[in-house]
Formats: C-alpha cells, structure tokens, sequence
C-alpha cells in the first residue's frame, strides 16, 4: 500500500542532495568548527561559512546577519528572550498575535512573568491582523513586534510589508516567525522592514535540529543578549559547538530552494487547488479555513462540517499522514487555538485538516488523498445522527441537548 505524505508543514523529508552533501561530514571531514589550530578545524569552518552564505543569499541578507541555533523554537527564543533582555531599559511592551505559533506564544508567557507587558493582536476571519489596531497598540514603552510570516496551520500571509513600515515610523524592532516561508516563497527581511527572523532547515527538506536567527546588522543595527553561554560562538550571541553537518545540510536546502522553488511551488499550488476544488465538488459542507488570497501556495485548512477531525483520520491514517486542527492536550481535545481565533465554532473547529504539499507529492498522491477523505467523510456522515438531523432540515443551533 503505498503511504502518502501531506503533512510537510510539520517537518519535510531531506532531499537526497542535501544527504549527500552532509554525508562527507559524518565521518572524514569531522572537524569542530571552532578549532582554529588544524586542518580538521579549518575545513570544518570553511564548510560553516560556504552554508552561511548559501543560506545568506536565499533570504537576500549578509552572511553575518545569519545565527545559527538548533531550530525555530530557540531562534524565537534568542530574538524575544534576547530583545527584552538588551532593550528593556528602554521599554518592556511586546506586540504579537492570538495566532503565533506556541513556541513564541509560550516565550511571551514566560517573559510576562519575568515583567514584560505582552498585548494580543486579534485576527478576523481570514486569519489577518488589523493594521490599525497594530498602530493603536503602540505605546513609549514598546520594543518589539512579532508578527509571524505564515501561520503554520492555515498558511494565511500577514502583511508584514506593512508591518514593518509602522514599526520603522515608530522606531520600534520588528521580529517575524518565518519557518513555514522560508525556502517555499520569496522572503527578503530587509525589504520588508524585519529586524530579527526565525527559521530552521527542516521545513524545507534539511536535516532537523538546526536552525537560524536573521539579526539585522544595519539600519538598525540590532543586539540581543544571550541565552546560551560557553565560548562566545555566533559572535557572542549563541554559544555552542556548530553542528556543523546540519549547518552543511542546511546550506544545500537553501541552494537548492533559491533554484527551484519557484518551480516546485507552482505545481504544488495546482496540486493544492484541484485538491481543493474536487473535495467541493464531491462533498457537502466543505471549508477553506484563512484568507484563500493570501496564503502559502502549498497549505490548505478545510473543514469537513459534521465531521470530527481525529475520527476522519482514523478512517486512513495508516495510509495517509494529515494534521487535525485539534491538539491533543493532557486532559481533553481542544479545538486549535488558531482556528477559533478566526472566529470558527467549536464545530468547524474540530472537523478540520491541514493539508501541507511539499516537494516530493505527486499527483497520484492527490488522487489518493481525494479518494481517501470523501470516502472517510462519507463513512463518518452515514454514521451521525448529527448529520442525518442537518440533511432533514433540523436547525442543530436550536436543538437543546440533554447531558448524559
């Protein structure tokens, strides 16, 4: 049974060409990167800087604006942890959104207990934040706004052109989550008014646990304090061994995104939309869940109406990899935060997909996922009383349901 994989925004295989270029570094070219005494070392260091500059010229930045760290969760970390900790003589404020991922989520938390003030932007349906709201919520004593690129579960884009052009009226540091854009659409941080971004290889068919922190050098020129000490590596910003093999697998991605993406990502956006466009022609009650004009061109959220998510997945997750927009929490199953944001009921909430196309999908495997998802939706209608009440007309807002 051949098994498909749609679920490239939670981690992406390693191209075969990237595999080979780290493989070298396994075994014969072994050297730390920080030994400076000896050919192991110096080839070792040579390597870092050839992926420095790989990864440099795909984000359109100078290789010394590039950090390396062992994935986004710590590059979000590093750029708000270490923006507080540098700038809060000037201010404790920090801006973000409902919708970020949790590993910036969750850093916010931990900063609001260490005395920073974290406000919330609200998104609307379409999963877009308020330009004006942005502007309202700045005040003397904001330092940062972190604003993701593309939302990890809708694909929705934010306007961070925009964002970043109130930020520089303002004179305040910008930071973006660009994991899932980075290698997939063209990302320019300077362009856009970006101080500080995170990304990683393995959302782009590197290796995992290695990622990066763009921090701008010029105009402004940004500092963040360390979170890691040891040895001053990253120009004093992130101390550690270099994981030099992944650091050399990264570079390739990168290469290898700047020369192709273009190409892969239009006939992933057609594979994207005939997925779309025949799941609504087969089945009732289906939704595209974000903004359909301003998204990643290989995401799709949809909701299957009446229809648990986790239980649709059952129906074929041995054949198929998807991600539910439910999380399984420790004592119960919410419904994802970043839906409910968008204003979607706890119905819809639940009874979504994410499906996230990559470089190696194909189009038998859309046919499979086609074929798959109106036949689970089918079996999980034939069996709802919930669905069988719709179909008859019965208004479910106005049904009293009685606990068991």
């Amino acid at each position: 049974m051949k098994r498909v994989y749609l679920d490239n925004n939670a981690t992406t295989p390693c191209d075969p060409r990237v595999v080979e270029a780290m493989l070298p570094y396994f075994t014969e070219k072994f050297g730390n990167a920080a030994s400076r005494s000896h050919p192991y070392g110096w080839e070792a260091e040579e390597a870092v800087d050839y992926a420095r500059e790989q990864i440099a010229t795909l984000i359109h930045a100078d290789p010394k604006e590039i950090i390396f760290t062992s994935g986004a969760t710590e590059s979000d970390n590093l750029a708000l942890k270490g923006v507080f900790d540098m700038y809060r003589k000037k201010g404790n404020h920090i801006i973000t959104a409902t919708t970020e991922h949790k590993a910036v989520l969750d850093t916010c938390k931990h900063l609001a207990e260490q005395g920073a003030e974290i406000t919330y932007l609200k998104v609307n349906d379409k999963g877009l934040i308020d330009l004006a709201e942005l502007e309202a919520a700045i005040k003397p004593t904001t330092i940062l706004v972190s604003i993701m690129w593309a939302n990890n579960e809708t694909g929705v884009i934010q306007p961070v052109k925009e964002i970043g052009e109130i930020c520089a009226k303002k004179g305040i540091l910008f930071m973006s989550d660009a994991t899932q854009a980075v290698g997939k659409i063209d990302v320019n941080p300077r362009e856009m008014g970006i101080h500080l971004m995170a990304f990683t290889a393995h959302k782009m068919y590197g290796p995992k646990g290695v990622g990066a922190l763009y921090v701008s050098r010029k105009n402004p020129r940004v500092k963040v304090t360390a979170q890691m000490d040891g040895g001053g590596h990253e120009r004093g910003m992130r101390s550690g061994t270099l994981n030099v093999t992944g650091i050399v697998g990264f570079g390739k991605a990168a290469e290898l995104a700047r020369k192709e993406m273009d190409q892969d990502m239009a006939r992933i956006s057609k594979l994207r939309d005939r997925l779309e466009t025949t799941l609504k022609n087969k089945l009732e009650e289906v939704y595209i869940n974000g903004d359909p004009a301003h998204r990643m061109p290989h995401v799709t959220n949809m909701s299957f109406k009446h229809v648990e998510g986790e239980g649709l997945m059952m129906t074929f997750n041995q054949r198929m990899a998807l991600s539910s927009g439910s999380a399984c929490t420790s004592a119960s199953l919410e419904p994802s935060y970043v839906l409910v944001a968008l204003g979607l009921g706890d119905d819809l909430a639940h009874s979504s997909l994410r499906f996230s196309l990559g470089r190696f999908t194909t189009d038998e495997d859309i046919d499979i996922a086609i074929q798959s998802i109106e036949e689970g939706v089918n079996h999980m209608r034939s069996l709802s009383p919930i669905w069988e009440m719709y179909k008859e007309g019965v208004d479910l807002s106005q049904v009293t349901w009685s606990p068991h």
